[in-house]
């Protein structure tokens, strides 16, 4: 019965902890057995048979609590995207990025929602808080406090945990009980006095005889940095907007009125001057620019609150159920970010319905502005900057039981339900219609909408002089959208050994598993609406369909542990590994993936893995459902001053593209079909006897997928169009050239390769001078192939290993070395970060982009009565990120490096 207890309580979880191979298995079972007779069994990511003191036959790299506190980190997200496997992930930088304060994982550079988020072997809903709900697990809902390790399998495990395992799983595991109290405050800043970052967590926790009850909370608070406080940032590199705070205004009428010759940049007021006085007024030039960018972040804030309750009960043994243990477990936790924009960008032209009436109170010139000429180049500064702020509140209970049936069969079972619920505000709009009834004065004639709800409380709008409080409040808008993800998981899983052979037990898994996955993403009304004075929108913000979509699917699995020789000439010992797993969707129907696994120990201190490995990943929810929605990208045009390129024809010659951002249309596609892809991986772990917890892990993995559901980019279509002639039908142009609209949906017509080698070094030693802990871990990226399927049936193949773009960079190298020292009360940590170099390709050239060193450094003292500190400084030499022209107006690849630099911080800690 103590061997049993001992065995339930290792196996916690449907996936315990293993460390990456720190310690070799055999030396783990003789220390183990040196303190107490029992049954050595762990549960292993990437498995569900629980094994009898075997080294995990696929590549799992751990990150365990000593790994993340040297981080110096107050998130999960900030530990993972730093790791070499990891490609650029969605995190706090810019204003102008994707990410809406989520932090995302991006394993093997195959896309967020290719790699699977575990938390303690179980799913976790997907993301909300953005213009539309995640299709991937946001790692900002996950507590930070609660976390005690983590295992990230990098090898295929559909065939073992589902979809979207494509690039690899992460299993985040929690602390599975605790008895006593743990403090913790943090304090730190960067080295330029921003970006100041608080702290707290507590984690209490009570034994009652076998019970224990645990309680965690934690908050968290990150202030921004401005784009004016980096060099780096505070000026576009590809040049700032034409356009001043007074406006550029341009019409033909005018030409007989001011009294010069009106350029084609129109004209514009001097500061601080009247505009009722014609003579305030002046030709404008194209050095007149406005930098939009300025007061935008370049790292946004966050803040975050999580409450986290878990009762563990072990039940009294009942008739064939024996050694049972039930866990509760309900999480609440919410975050709220926001980003920072210009005051809203110029909307008003007369091709768009626009009028500014002959009226002294909006209008000194005289003459009436309307027409297809007619455009006022605003920028409503007095209307304020742009915010757009996310609440995002995560619920998640769960419930989950495990034990023992006759036979040592070990069965668990675990349900729960979760649900983002995001409520996306955005502060400082224009409400165009009400601008549009303004500028006429406040005169309805002519319209035949029903506008009477903008003629109560109208206030004459006059673009010519700085806006009145009056104004602002008229034409101000805020919008506010919502939008959540639901899901209803279940599972039940039967493991033990079936039957013996000469080389030992045949360990068999099998179970079953339900899910059901719902969102709904519901836009503002008002943004909605069709326009009833201007002919363009009803809000200065982009309008969208709504999206709302489910679907469900029931699946059946089973795995095989298979032991074939052991101990003979030349094999200490080879197994084979096999799992299958059934799947049947509502949206698409069924499938059944496949994996092989063989591990090979020639020799005890050596050991051989490979494997082969069926993948798939459905549509998604966002992918399938989502709403057409207008946006904007920032491109390069190809056709501007070059309009003799193949796609460039009907251009005029003398068009050139002031604006780098570009309207865009992206929505869903009923018509995808499930990615497919066949993951390969060879690899050894070396663990020498002669050397005590000394290990090499070296893995070779290569991941083909099929039918890739992807988008292919802006900027890729706009090329393809000007350099090749193809694909030109998803870009409208106007007459002068200008792009009105490029279309980027998802489709199955693309297909992706990625190889590479990762190998981790691991040594850990006692002296005289204290204890160290080494580790080092390399990754290098041979190949990530590319090949899209046109509309003609031909292909464009792109490896871009080696390459940088728009908000990625895929440097064939990249690693990361930690070194920890503890000798009684003291510590100290030493880790570094590389990124590799990369080409990016601006202007149809190729630029070369510098590698970067980031080094960290931390020391620490525990004082007695379970009080410690620890100090340290990240980057430490304050390193900024390379200088990148593709990425516009931010300068750099917000989503592989960050613009933080040197940042110090304090952290306070209390144990009993």
């Amino acid at each position: 019965m103590k061997q049993r207890y001992n065995l339930s309580a290792i196996m916690l979880a449907m996936i315990g902890a293993s460390a990456v191979v720190a310690t070799p298995a055999m030396a783990q079972q003789q220390e183990d057995s040196a303190t107490e007779s029992k049954i050595e069994v762990i549960s292993v990511t990437g498995s569900r048979i629980t094994r009898r003191g075997e080294t995990e036959g696929s590549p799992i790299q751990t990150i365990n609590k000593d790994d993340m506190d040297v981080k110096g980190a107050v998130s999960i997200g900030e530990v993972l995207q730093e790791m070499p496997s990891v490609g650029g992930s969605l995190n706090d930088n810019g204003s102008a990025g994707t990410s809406h304060g989520t932090a995302s994982i991006n394993l093997r550079n195959l896309g967020e929602n290719r790699s699977l988020v575990l938390v303690n072997g179980n799913r976790w809903v997907n993301g909300a808080g953005s213009r539309g709900f995640r299709d991937f697990v946001d790692l900002n809902t996950i507590p930070y406090a609660i976390i005690s390790n983590v295992e990230v399998l990098q090898d295929g495990a559909t065939a073992i945990y589902g979809a979207d395992a494509i690039a690899g799983v992460v299993n985040i595991q929690t602390v599975k009980d605790f008895a006593g109290a743990k403090l913790n405050a943090y304090y730190g800043q960067t080295s330029k006095s921003d970006r100041e970052t608080v702290n707290f967590d507590a984690l209490i926790g009570h034994d009652f005889g076998e019970h224990n009850l645990m309680f965690a909370a934690s908050f968290a608070k990150q202030k921004p940095i401005m784009t004016q406080d980096r060099a780096l940032t505070a000026v576009p590199l590809n040049g700032i907007s034409l356009g001043t705070a007074e406006g550029l205004f341009t019409e033909k009428n005018l030409q007989g009125v001011i009294g010069f010759p009106i350029p084609k940049e129109g004209i514009t007021r001097e500061p601080n001057s009247n505009g009722a006085d014609l003579a305030s007024w002046r030709p404008a030039t194209s050095e007149d620019r406005f930098n939009r960018y300025h007061d935008n972040y370049v790292v946004g804030p966050s803040e975050r609150m999580s409450l986290f309750a878990q009762g563990v009960f072990v039940l009294p043994d009942a008739g064939i159920f024996q050694d049972t243990q039930v866990r509760v477990e309900a999480l609440y936790n919410e975050r709220t970010s926001d980003q920072q924009f210009s005051a809203v960008i110029p909307t008003v032209r007369g091709s768009r319905g626009f009028v500014i009436a002959n009226d002294p109170t909006v209008n000194p010139f005289g003459v009436e502005f309307s027409g297809s000429d007619f455009v006022a180049n605003n920028f409503f500064t007095d209307n304020g900057l742009r915010r757009n702020e996310q609440s995002v509140k995560t619920s998640r209970v769960g419930l989950g039981i495990e034990g023992y049936l006759p036979g040592d069969w070990r069965w668990d079972a675990f349900a729960s339900w979760a649900q983002n619920k995001g409520e996306f505000t955005s502060y400082n709009q224009l409400h165009l219609d009400k601008l549009a009834l303004g500028m006429r004065a406040c005169d309805a004639s002519g319209i035949t909408a029903d506008v009477s709800d903008l003629q109560a409380g109208c206030v004459p709008v006059n673009l010519f002089n700085p806006l009145t409080d009056d104004m602002v409040n008229y034409i101000n808008f805020t919008g506010h959208d919502t939008n959540q993800t639901e899901q209803l998981h279940g599972r039940f899983n039967l493991t033990n050994a079936i039957f013996e052979l000469p080389a030992g037990d045949v360990l068999m898994a099998a179970g079953a598993e339900y899910r059901k996955e719902k969102g709904t993403d519901t836009p503002d009304d008002i943004i909605n609406s069709d326009p009833r004075v201007n002919s363009y929108r009803a809000t200065s913000s982009s309008p969208r369909t709504g999206t709302v979509g489910e679907y469900d699917l029931y699946e059946a699995y089973a795995e095989f542990n298979v032991p074939l020789l052991a101990d003979v000439t030349l094999a200490k010992y080879l197994e084979l590994n096999l799992a299958t797993r059934f799947s049947d969707y509502s949206t698409f129907g069924n499938t059944t993936n496949s994996k092989v696994g063989l591990i090979y120990r020639p020799v005890t201190d050596l050991m051989l893995r490979a494997t082969w490995a069926e993948g798939f990943r459905a549509p998604s929810l966002l992918e399938l459902y989502e709403g057409e929605r207008e946006s904007f990208s920032a491109v390069n045009d190809p056709c501007s001053a070059n309009s003799a390129l193949p796609g460039c024809a009907g251009v005029p010659a003398a068009y050139v593209q002031n604006e780098s951002n570009v309207p865009i249309t992206v929505g869903g596609n009923l018509q995808l079909t499930p990615e497919t892809s066949i993951n390969r991986s060879v690899g050894f772990v070396y663990t020498p006897e002669q050397l005590a917890n000394f290990s090499v892990t070296a893995d070779w993995y290569n991941i083909k997928i099929d039918n890739t559901i992807s988008t292919f980019g802006t900027q890729n279509l706009i090329d393809l169009c000007a350099f090749t002639g193809r694909n030109c039908n998803v870009i409208r142009r106007a007459a002068n050239g200008e792009i009105l609209n490029v279309n980027d949906g998802p489709v199955n017509l693309n297909g992706t390769e990625v190889s590479g080698v990762d190998a981790v070094v691991r040594y850990k030693i006692d002296t005289d001078y204290g204890r160290w802990n080494f580790s080092t871990s390399v990754s290098k990226l041979t190949k990530l192939l590319e090949v899209s399927t046109l509309a003609d049936g031909s292909t464009v193949s792109l490896d871009k290993a080696g390459t940088a773009g728009s908000r990625e960079s895929y440097p064939e190298w990249r690693g990361g070395v930690t070194a920890q020292w503890q000798h009684d009360a003291w510590s100290a940590a030493y880790n570094l970060r590389y990124i590799g170099d990369s080409t990016e390709t601006y202007a149809n050239s190729p630029r070369h982009i510098g590698s970067v060193t980031y080094h960290g450094v931390s020391g620490g003292y525990k004082f007695e009565q379970g009080l410690s500190l620890r100090v340290g400084v990240n980057n430490l030499f304050d390193k900024q990120p390379p200088v990148s022209l593709v990425n516009l107006n931010i300068n750099f690849d917000q989503q592989t490096y960050n613009a933080v630099g040197r940042f110090v911080y304090m952290q306070l800690s209390y144990q009993y």
